[in-house]
């Protein structure tokens, strides 16, 4: 299990458009990648649960991949929310 803390640049937070990028992106691989934000914990692959989230600018959270590429999704993951997830 990898974890790392972030910080979401996105000037309007996790909106549909990223949460969508991001969700995307999470289905790419098969480890369980689960976003912690305060007390919640979200499942990434779930653009619904991303959204409903409210994840806003500036907030910290720590993205969790656990299984057989979690290396590979911790990298990837990584990259596309410090590059803003296509927004930037």
């Amino acid at each position: 299990m990898l974890t790392r803390t972030l910080t979401v640049v996105n000037p309007s937070g996790l909106h549909l458009r990223p949460a969508g990028v991001l969700s995307q992106t999470a289905m790419k691989f098969k480890c369980d990648i689960i976003i912690e934000c305060g007390e919640k914990r979200i499942v990434a692959k779930s653009v619904l649960n991303v959204m409903a989230a409210g994840i806003k600018c500036g907030t910290e959270i720590n993205l969790i991949c656990d299984g057989e590429d979690e290396e590979e999704a911790m990298k990837s993951m990584s990259e596309a929310i410090e590059s803003g997830l296509g927004e930037m």
